[in-house]
């Protein structure tokens, strides 16, 4: 099949359910194809969500990019052993997000059942496309929303305006000693960061050759 092609035709009268990437991919959102995904459409898309609505102090806003580089050194933080492979699952745990945006969690429980299901179906086709199982071992899920629950914390604390007992409350005891200090990036800084970080990864835990295999299609 030729790069680009996939789900470029749809019948007349029927609402278009793909988008285009500026790689050229055109990635069904309904049938998500693993081969449709590319690393660099997810950085660039990433880098342009912003955290809390934008509703953060700054220049720049915290973006999805930067939270997810985040999330991934902190849990290195808590399991500084842990496997290359779930470093890497850390550092998509929002990749679906490049698609469908940072919705804020009311909003989310708003939808529903439907909307998660919707985004278990994307981060499923993206785990295929770079070698990792597309259900994540509950244990390492928990660990990631441990991190995840970090790092927003320190966001709402330095970026959003939210003071410490609050946050607490909101997200819960942050990992022991843990200390960070936020400085959000213009967008193309935080798209090559997050692209950089993905290779080193990917090729730590031995997945470079899916991805090389992806590359031919």
């Amino acid at each position: 099949m030729a790069k680009g092609l996939r789900g470029a035709r749809s019948p007349k009268n029927t609402p278009r359910a793909w988008q285009r990437m500026l790689s050229g991919r055109r990635l069904d959102l309904l049938d998500p194809s693993p081969m449709d995904i590319e690393i660099e459409d997810i950085a660039h898309g990433l880098a342009r969500v912003a955290r809390w609505n934008g509703q953060t102090i700054g220049e720049h806003g915290f973006s999805v990019a930067q939270h997810s580089i985040v999330v991934e050194e902190i849990v290195s933080y808590i399991q500084p052993a842990i496997d290359p492979k779930w470093r890497l699952a850390a550092l998509l745990h929002d990749a679906s997000e490049y698609v469908i945006g940072d919705m804020i969690s009311p909003f989310k429980a708003a939808l529903g059942v439907s909307y998660k299901e919707f985004e278990e179906r994307l981060e499923h086709a993206i785990h295929a496309r770079f070698g990792l199982p597309a259900k994540t071992p509950q244990a390492i899920k928990k660990l990631i929303k441990q991190a995840d629950r970090a790092c927003a914390y320190f966001e709402a604390t330095q970026l959003a305006g939210f003071d410490h007992e609050e946050s607490l409350g909101f997200f819960g005891p942050l990992p022991q000693g843990l200390t960070l200090k936020l400085v959000p990036q213009p967008a193309s800084e935080a798209q090559d960061h997050y692209v950089r970080r993905f290779h080193v990864l990917s090729e730590a835990a031995g997945f470079e050759r899916t991805q090389a295999a992806f590359d031919t299609e």
